[in-house]
């Protein structure tokens, strides 16, 4: 399949990428169908864009590339709605503000979008952690 994104050209994708967001993602509660993919610019971030709006994609990343020691519990309901059985179904990303300026990039630490990779469901959640900013500089200097 192939969707035509607004700002990162066609994609190629199948069904079975598709991630399903029951919830929505806060901000994009209408949107249910998101693929990931590579950005083109950096291999270290991620795109997480709509397959039903062609002008809305996140920019993403892997926390644990660049915060050692971010960490949080899911608790049980939460495992039992996402239909987390194993840790390695877990796949988590946060989403990124770019800027032109490497030193000024922002992760959102605050709510973290947790997929299940074998079920292809994902939910963004809001943590209850006074510790975790909505942007904290990404590169620390």
């Amino acid at each position: 399949m192939e969707l035509s994104t607004k700002y990162h050209g066609i994609v190629e994708y199948d069904e079975s990428d598709v991630i399903t967001f029951e919830k929505g993602i806060p901000g994009f509660e209408r949107l249910k169908k998101f693929i990931i993919f590579p950005a083109e610019e950096n291999e270290v971030f991620n795109i997480l864009h709509s397959i039903e709006d062609e002008t809305i994609g996140l920019v993403v990343v892997s926390p644990f590339l660049y915060i050692k020691d971010y960490e949080f519990n899911l608790d049980d309901e939460k495992l039992k709605e996402l239909q987390i059985e194993k840790e390695e179904d877990l796949l988590i990303l946060n989403t990124v503000t770019v800027s032109t300026n490497v030193s000024d990039i922002t992760v959102n630490l605050k709510a973290p979008i947790v997929i299940n990779i074998k079920k292809k469901t994902g939910e963004q959640i809001i943590l209850d952690n006074p510790n975790y900013a909505t942007k904290h500089l990404l590169f620390q200097k």
